[in-house]
């Protein structure tokens, strides 16, 4: 039992992120990072990460090689957590042979943590209930 909840953990940490390992990971400048946008182009222009590239599931087999380096280290997002947009994005991406991660939580959890948004909506107040001024600790 203890053998199969490492693996089981361990999987879940080498294919999944969160948006305050990402927003440290672009603050970094890690090389080789893609944040990729996998929503509509109307979810877009209301907000998205800053240096997010816009990539629509429907697109990934169609544009990825030409908008996304072979050697990237790409990472999904979608909405938030309602939502299985950015593990479908992340199928894809795997699928054409891509090393990829989900983004837990989303854009919706990235705007609520009060990281830099751009696009139409305007930045939010942080959401003392998804972000603590001293980090969570873990």
């Amino acid at each position: 039992m203890t053998a199969d909840a490492i693996a089981h953990f361990a999987a879940r940490l080498a294919f999944e992120t969160d948006v305050s390992d990402v927003q440290a990971a672009i603050a970094a400048a890690a090389p080789g990072l893609v944040v990729v946008d996998a929503r509509s182009a109307e979810a877009w222009e209301q907000g998205h990460i800053p240096g997010a590239l816009h990539l629509p599931t429907r697109e990934i087999a169609a544009r990825a090689a030409e908008a996304v380096p072979a050697s990237a280290d790409v990472v999904t997002y979608c909405w938030g957590p309602g939502c299985n947009g950015a593990t479908r994005a992340a199928l894809e991406f795997a699928r054409l042979g891509y090393r990829v991660r989900e983004m837990l939580g989303g854009f919706e959890y990235w705007a609520r943590e009060g990281f830099a948004v751009a696009g139409t909506l305007a930045q939010r107040d942080i959401d003392p209930l998804t972000a603590v001024a001293a980090g969570c600790g873990c």
